[in-house]
């Protein structure tokens, strides 16, 4: 089968076990970092805007998958990123029945039209797999040289934004996490 047949095809079937998940009450958009900013050694600063999680399934070999990118036809126009962001709610189906999912942070800097998927996966190779099947369907929307991903082995997402340095390594990487800011419970 063709490379882009297989792609295709892990989007469909992910697409189908994202209605069964949903019919069955394992997906759900919590709030708990809604709001939150997180910044990267990198220098960029992004926003939580939507938080999606999958429960009921167990997560034996925890990995961090961390996705960038900046959408060409939207420039840096602030309508056209609100506009963005709410539509991606749709796109849920193309990431949640994936083999490993467990939980997606996304976020976005709406003055520089930065992106970023902060991901919870069970199994690196799992989270390698969908990050380079994705990488296939966003890289005619996104500006050159801008989409990347980084999996990291043994990180709990949730362990990485109470203590941000506990993935710090000798060399300050675009997707290491340098500092989380709560949200004031206001702001929610």
């Amino acid at each position: 089968m063709p490379e882009l047949m297989r792609k295709a095809a892990a989007f469909g079937a992910s697409a189908w076990l994202t209605g069964r998940l949903l019919l069955r009450g394992q997906l759900s958009l919590p709030a708990t970092y809604l709001g939150w900013w997180l910044e990267f050694h990198d220098g960029s600063r992004l926003r939580v805007y939507r938080e999606t999680v999958r429960t009921g399934a167990p997560t034996d070999r925890p990995a961090l998958l961390v996705v960038r990118f900046r959408l060409r036809l939207l420039g840096r126009g602030r309508l056209w990123h609100a506009l963005f962001r709410a539509e991606s709610l749709l796109n849920t189906p193309l990431f949640a029945g994936f083999p490993g999912f467990r939980s997606k942070l996304w976020a976005t800097n709406p003055d520089t039209g930065a992106y970023r998927g902060v991901y919870q996966w069970d199994g690196a190779d799992r989270a390698e797999a969908y990050a380079t099947t994705l990488l296939a369907l966003l890289r005619p929307l996104c500006r050159l040289g801008s989409l990347t991903f980084h999996v990291e082995p043994g990180v709990w997402l949730g362990d990485l934004l109470r203590a941000p340095a506990m993935a710090a390594g000798d060399e300050d990487r675009w997707w290491r996490l340098r500092l989380t800011t709560r949200a004031p419970e206001a702001a929610r």
